[in-house]
């Protein structure tokens, strides 16, 4: 990269808390506590870059965004499509005689927002964060939004620098446990939570959009489902029948629940 590029010669506006002399070191919320460096946040994906700054920009919280120094969304818009792709991938591969429907299930379940989470957490990305204190002292680091919403971002950061063969062994070594986990595709959240009401004389469920949050190029819905008699549950996800199937599923797992306890 040219000595001159706006990316390289703005990068101290990335860190709003952080002295110039520890740039490559975002810091934890306590203010004598750092944590690792880039260097080993790109050991942890698996992928020595040579483009640096695309791994600070998918970090970067819009908090600490400015002008000539992006925040993560244009990449986290990216590493959205190329998680859905890789995956898509993966499952063709893995399950060559499943029809569509199952593969779609399976899918939806592998690039939610609950698996992003527990992916990140994983990892540690948290403690990479660039944001500002007041957004760290809020909590921002362990937001499951934030940081389903940054993994996406690492992977888009993956892809431009390394290309799709980058992003694909980073999403290998972090689902494959997951698509070897479970033989059989999950069930449809909708379809069985409709059969659990039907099967106790029950109307069927009742879904609402509750929320909208998020840019407009990547929004995340939030629904309520409802069953007659029973507490409802909110569900997330980019789009509604994603939400809707994550409510269902949230709903149905607690429905589950309790009915295992009335029979013991």
């Amino acid at each position: 990269m040219a000595a001159g590029d706006p990316l390289r010669s703005s990068a101290a506006r990335y860190f709003v808390t952080v002295p110039l002399s520890q740039l490559d070191a975002p810091r934890n919320s306590g203010d004598a506590e750092t944590v690792s460096s880039l260097g080993e946040l790109a050991r942890i994906l698996g992928h020595e870059f040579a483009r640096p700054q695309l791994l600070r920009e998918a970090l970067t919280h819009a908090s600490a965004a400015g002008r000539d120094a992006p925040g993560y969304e244009r990449l986290e818009f990216l590493g959205d499509r190329v998680l859905a792709l890789v995956v898509a991938d993966l499952l063709l591969a893995q399950f060559p005689r499943e029809r569509e429907g199952a593969l779609a299930r399976r899918h939806a379940q592998l690039v939610r927002r609950e698996t992003l989470v527990e992916i990140a957490r994983a990892i540690g990305l948290g403690r990479f964060l660039i944001l500002t204190r007041g957004e760290d002292d809020a909590g921002a680091r362990e937001h499951d939004g934030v940081l389903a919403d940054v993994l996406e971002a690492a992977i888009g950061a993956l892809y431009l620098d390394g290309g799709i063969s980058a992003a694909r062994a980073f999403l290998e070594s972090q689902w494959r446990s997951r698509l070897d986990a479970d033989p059989t595709p999950p069930q449809d959240g909708k379809t069985a939570l409709q059969e659990w009401a039907q099967g106790r004389g029950k109307p069927l469920p009742d879904y609402r959009e509750v929320a909208r949050s998020g840019p407009p190029h990547a929004p995340v819905f939030s629904v309520e489902v409802s069953v007659h008699g029973e507490t409802p549950e909110v569900g997330e996800g980019r789009s509604k029948r994603m939400a809707e199937q994550a409510a269902a599923e949230r709903l149905l797992s607690r429905l589950v629940q309790l009915d295992r306890n009335d029979r013991d």
